[in-house]
């Protein structure tokens, strides 16, 4: 039982170096085609290629848990529901927190929420794929957590 609460755990972390890595030299490397319209909005549907990364992560996680329903790997619920912990964070802190996709979370104020924003905003201010900074969504530099 500790084995997959710690798989489950450390996978959850990990998916954190995987969005920044992912983020950095694929979203803004080679796929940068379907991340461009994050950054510059010039498109005029809800839906974002973007969004397309979140089928390809939510891919994977069913993958691991397909390897545990026909007893191929074990700890595959583990680490799928470590890929699923870490895609559901990502949406409400991403997508809801930071982009407003839904309007709630509006009035947070907490200093993490305050630094994160403040972390994703200096992202957002590159336009190009070029030049980029704060590629991750949980961690980020500790520079941020400074007051404005």
């Amino acid at each position: 039982m500790w084995l997959y609460i710690l798989v489950f755990v450390l996978t959850f972390f990990i998916m954190e170096f995987m969005a920044w890595f992912t983020h950095k030299y694929v979203m803004h490397g080679f796929l940068w085609s379907l991340h461009k319209d994050h950054h510059r909005k010039d498109h005029d549907s809800w839906f974002e290629r973007n969004d397309t990364f979140f089928i390809f992560y939510a891919l994977v996680s069913i993958g691991f848990f397909l390897l545990w329903r026909y007893d191929i790997l074990a700890i595959g619920l583990a680490i799928g529901l470590g890929i699923f912990a870490y895609g559901l964070t990502y949406f409400l802190v991403h997508d809801i927190f930071i982009h407003q996709r839904f309007k709630i979370f509006r009035n947070a104020n907490s200093r993490y929420g305050k630094a994160v924003r403040r972390a994703h905003k200096m992202h957002h201010k590159h336009i190009n794929k070029e030049h980029g900074e704060c590629f991750g969504m949980l961690l980020f530099p500790y520079k941020y957590w400074k007051k404005s």
